[in-house]
């Protein structure tokens, strides 16, 4: 059975920095790329990174360019995704999906945005709550 698992929230204050940690059971990430995506009460889920696995392609959504970097470990199987300089509107649960070659990406007026229904295997999510 396919699992992604994402771990490493937690509390932490407006400046402060999170390392996320995406591990995946049942297969490997060679081949995919995995996606970050966050959502907050009351809000639309949000992609925030995707980098391939393997090439090392990314991309960033304008509310998290210069902050995070997502980052991929192959001899661990496992992704991260490295927030600093946090801000109390990063507040959110985050989630890890990995899709093949890379993730799926959305045309939308205000720019391109990554798509979660997109995403082949999509994992549970870890909670960061960023405080002022």
């Amino acid at each position: 059975e396919v699992q992604l698992q994402a771990s490493g929230g937690g509390l932490v204050q407006a400046g402060g920095s999170l390392r996320l940690s995406c591990v995946a059971s049942g297969f490997t990430f060679g081949g995919y790329a995995v996606g970050w995506f966050r959502q907050a009460p009351g809000k639309e889920r949000e992609g925030v990174s995707c980098i391939g696995y393997s090439d090392g392609r990314t991309f960033y959504a304008d509310s998290v360019k210069g902050r995070f970097t997502a980052r991929s470990d192959i001899a661990k199987n496992t992704v991260y995704l490295e927030m600093n300089r946090l801000k109390p509107e990063d507040t959110a649960v985050y989630y890890c999906a990995a899709n093949e070659d890379f993730c799926t990406v959305t045309p939308d007026p205000r720019g391109p945005k990554l798509y979660w229904d997109g995403m082949e295997y999509r994992g549970k999510g870890t909670q960061v709550t960023v405080f002022s």
